[in-house]
């Protein structure tokens, strides 16, 4: 297994990231019914995080679902990961997806 993280921000809180699972019958693993970011994070800061994060929200519009976080939040909460983890030359990856 490679570098894991020790927290994932999850349905709006941090959780530990053997913990961070979703249901076998999440829609978007029948039906890739998702949206993502790759982002590059170099001394702590996110490259263009907020550009990544209304990106974010216009591909889950583009699906026909909302992201029930703003992006301000998004933001923050990429940025409480990175500094949780004490990664801060790392890869983000918001994920967000239709159903449970």
């Amino acid at each position: 297994m490679g570098m894991e993280s020790k927290y994932i921000w999850m349905d709006g809180k941090l959780v530990p990231w053997r913990d961070a699972n979703v249901h076998i019958l999440t829609h978007a693993l029948h039906y890739a019914s998702a949206v993502f970011e790759g982002e590059r994070a170099y001394n702590g800061k996110i490259f263009k995080s907020t550009e990544h994060s209304e990106r974010f929200h216009k591909s889950a519009e583009y699906l026909d679902f909302t992201i029930p976080y703003s992006v301000a939040e998004i933001d923050a909460a990429k940025q409480l990961v990175i500094d949780k983890n004490g990664t801060p030359n790392c890869y983000v990856r918001p994920v967000a997806w239709r159903g449970s």
